[in-house]
């Protein structure tokens, strides 16, 4: 992500600021940080011990923008996904600093583009947007339709999309929302509607039923176990209490807050169980996760258990899926016992449900079957042609734009420094605290 822009407009009380974009360093924690910056270390007292889990998963090489004023930090904001950001703040006047964390403010916006292929689909788009993830997003519409690397010079695309704008940057990945692709001599058209799901027309075959007879097998079934390799659960007792959120209204601290994890109940004294087998590289206390343990699995998988009443495993030794790992309690943060349970992909949180197998069991159950036939009633199932919602009128706009000759398109800011300067206080001390 390129720096963002923060607009100069002079009022009566001139300062000279300026926004740097940077990348936090290997190894460093939140307090080296904060004393290299020469903030008081005061300020970690009063970080809640919830806080203090999201600022502990600061990663090496996260990208964040610091406001300074001749060396002195006034803000900075730590994004926590596409959604929240950690800030901290220089109070007016003052020595001190505040801690927080906030929503990110941005905009959406809508553009339509028209791009005569020159070069190459993804230099002609990123040239005339500056926004180059465009193309690739195209690429993955047409997948099996277009061969992007057979386009000639000449050739016609034209699209509409929709972009997240953080202070005149592009923030997260942008929605395209129609296409047409002119190559030899045929318009190839794709849609993308309300689901997600990509149409390459503006109609669809939808199924319908009937009533009918049929003959169909009976079976009775036995069942073998076959081992898996997926992910099992941590907890075998429990209900799932809170889920995978990067923006959860928080019933402790009435604020909004990122739940990077999942939250089963469940009676303390419950035994956890590592979902993969792997390394355990933490074992101990972790701020407001309490008694807490971390495993390195293959594939880059990084497990974490929290809240633990007692911890079994140590620090570097090596366990096999489904070894005890700990208890369920209420260490750290926490108003009853459960386990807070996270999973992490290349240093990344994700959804722990979208890769546990949800059975809870290290092996699959594999049908053998008997069967027998019998007639029955059953409807028959026919299609029919219905149009798509929103279809026709994208396919019309985007005809009339490549009828156009000339069409400006929205290009994102393109700045080389690695610095911008800001000249208003008042801006700075009202309206701009949370660029």
């Amino acid at each position: 992500m390129r720096i963002l822009i923060l607009f100069a407009i002079f009022y009566a009380h001139i300062f000279s600021a300026v926004v740097k974009e940077s990348i936090w360093r290997s190894a460093e924690t939140f307090s080296d940080y904060i004393s290299r910056k020469h903030i008081p270390l005061g300020l970690l007292k009063e970080i809640s011990p919830e806080d203090m889990k999201y600022v502990s998963e600061i990663q090496a090489g996260e990208r964040f923008y610091e406001l300074e004023e001749n060396g002195t930090l006034l803000q900075m904001l730590i994004p926590i996904g596409e959604e929240m950001q950690i800030e901290l703040f220089k109070k007016r006047n003052s020595k001190e600093y505040t801690f927080d964390i906030i929503p990110i403010a941005y905009k959406r916006v809508a553009d339509e583009v028209s791009v005569k292929i020159d070069r190459n689909l993804y230099s002609d788009i990123d040239e005339k947007t500056n926004n180059p993830r465009l193309g690739f997003i195209l690429k993955t519409m047409y997948k099996g339709s277009v061969d992007f690397k057979r386009l000639r010079k000449g050739d016609r695309v034209v699209f509409r999309y929709v972009q997240k704008s953080r202070l005149g940057k592009p923030f997260g990945q942008p929605l395209v929302k129609s296409s047409i692709v002119v190559t030899g001599g045929k318009k190839r058209f794709a849609f993308v509607d309300e689901n997600g799901n990509v149409w390459h027309d503006i109609k669809k075959k939808i199924r319908y039923s009937k009533e009918g007879r049929r003959t169909v097998v009976i079976t009775k079934s036995r069942f073998i176990k076959k081992r898996n390799r997926r992910f099992t659960m941590p907890v075998k007792k429990g209900h799932i209490t809170s889920r995978f959120s990067y923006k959860r209204w928080h019933p402790i601290l009435h604020r909004y807050r990122p739940h990077l994890g999942v939250d089963w109940g469940a009676p303390r004294g419950t035994k956890i169980y590592a979902v993969n087998s792997g390394k355990v590289i933490f074992s101990g206390w972790l701020g407001g996760y309490g008694k807490a343990v971390k495993i390195s699995h293959q594939g880059g998988y990084v497990s974490l258990y929290a809240h633990m009443s007692r911890i079994k495993v140590r620090k570097g030794k090596y366990i096999k899926r489904g070894e005890i790992v700990g208890y369920v309690g209420s260490t750290g943060r926490s108003t009853g016992n459960h386990l807070h349970f996270g999973l992490y992909l290349n240093g990344k949180a994700i959804n722990p449900l979208k890769v546990l197998n949800k059975k809870g069991i290290s092996a699959d159950r594999v049908k053998i079957t008997t069967k027998y036939k019998k007639v029955e009633k059953y409807n028959i199932v026919k299609t029919k042609t219905v149009a798509i919602e929103g279809a026709q009128e994208e396919k019309e706009r985007l005809l009339k734009i490549l009828e156009s000759k000339e069409r400006k398109s929205y290009r994102w800011d393109d700045i080389a420094s690695a610095f911008i300067y800001v000249k208003d206080r008042k801006r700075y001390e009202n309206e701009n605290r949370r660029f």
